[in-house]
């Protein structure tokens, strides 16, 4: 069967590899129809993801239809997946979150991914809903976000900034949004900012162009941001979360920066502030996002910057790499 793999840096093509016959005992084969490209296989396609080892076959963000091996799902139904793996001895699996498995073997990154004509799953990490394929692909994704808002406690009365209108930026404000905060989308570009406020986001800070402690300021009547979630990586974003958050406000990080991050530690104890990671996502956050996705409340046509065979999937990366702001969201189609 066709599956698109990643060999090396800036190097990929179309492969043939081994059919599945059958879902291995205990799963369920699929039939694969679109799988995401996100950040994460931007940078394996780099070179620079130190968890891959090439050649690789990436992808984690599924959508397909079911074709044999469940019995409570019948064949052609739609879904998605869960790409994790869980220990369930260390620390973070005794303690219940699974997601942050410190032996976790995500597909596309620790192990091979699901840029295949078929894959077979584990029963238990499908997870279907009344959505299309171009949806039900973007739920994994979203997922990363909705698990920040989720980490950051986020409430109806908060006012929550979000570094980052990328796709895990914007899973972060639609989750936000959908549970009916005030959200502030940070970007430099005003083309992901307008996605960013069909997402939910009611204030767009442009630090192109705009003094980002002013807009906050101005925006919250001077107390700044109950909670800052960054979804960039950089270590100005890194500290300008600890600066902007109000006092007592909770800080969430989803990107994680190439190199050391100096901060103000006063401000950790002056503020009394909650800092935390965000890893992944739990089962609860796949259904708050098909909640979300069903409900009409995520701009899917417009996130989704294009569809193409596995075909163009080096060359595109070759473009979004050269180009970082190009895309938002790209799917690939199997299948077809």
């Amino acid at each position: 069967m066709k599956a698109f793999q990643i060999q090396g840096k800036y190097s990929g093509s179309v492969i043939d590899i081994p059919d599945l016959h059958g879902a291995a005992a205990g799963e369920v084969l699929l039939q694969v129809k679109l799988v995401g490209m996100c950040g994460t296989d931007l940078t394996t396609f780099r070179g620079g993801n130190p968890m891959v080892a090439f050649p690789r076959i990436p992808g984690h963000e599924v959508a397909a239809t079911v074709i044999a091996g469940a019995k409570d799902l019948a064949p052609g139904t739609q879904a998605t997946i869960s790409p994790y793996t869980e220990c369930r001895e260390c620390a973070s699996c005794k303690r219940g979150r699974p997601n942050a498995c410190q032996f976790n073997q995500t597909m596309g990154v620790q192990r091979d991914g699901a840029m295949a004509e078929y894959i077979s799953i584990p029963r238990a990490r499908i997870y279907t809903a009344n959505l299309s394929l171009e949806e039900l692909c973007l739920v994994e994704p979203l997922t990363v976000g909705a698990h920040a808002a989720s980490r950051g406690r986020i409430v109806s009365e908060d006012t929550v900034a979000v570094f980052g209108c990328g796709g895990i930026g914007l899973g972060a404000i639609a989750s936000a949004a959908f549970r009916g905060t005030t959200v502030i989308a940070i970007d430099v570009s005003d083309a992901k900012l307008e996605i960013a406020r069909k997402a939910g986001a009611q204030h767009l800070v442009n630090t192109a162009r705009e003094d980002l402690h002013s807009r906050l300021q101005e925006i919250t009547n001077g107390v700044g941001p109950d909670v800052m979630i960054e979804a960039i990586g950089l270590p100005s974003t890194f500290r300008a979360a600890v600066e902007e958050v109000a006092f007592t406000g909770r800080v969430v990080y989803i990107g994680y920066t190439k190199e050391p991050v100096s901060y103000e530690t006063r401000l950790f104890v002056q503020k009394e502030l909650d800092i935390m990671g965000s890893r992944n996502a739990m089962p609860d956050d796949f259904r708050e996002v098909i909640r979300m996705l069903e409900a009409g409340r995520f701009p899917v046509s417009d996130a989704v910057s294009a569809i193409i065979p596995p075909e163009q999937a080096a060359r595109t990366l070759a473009e979004w790499s050269a180009n970082p702001g190009r895309y938002t969201k790209v799917q690939v189609r199997f299948n077809s």
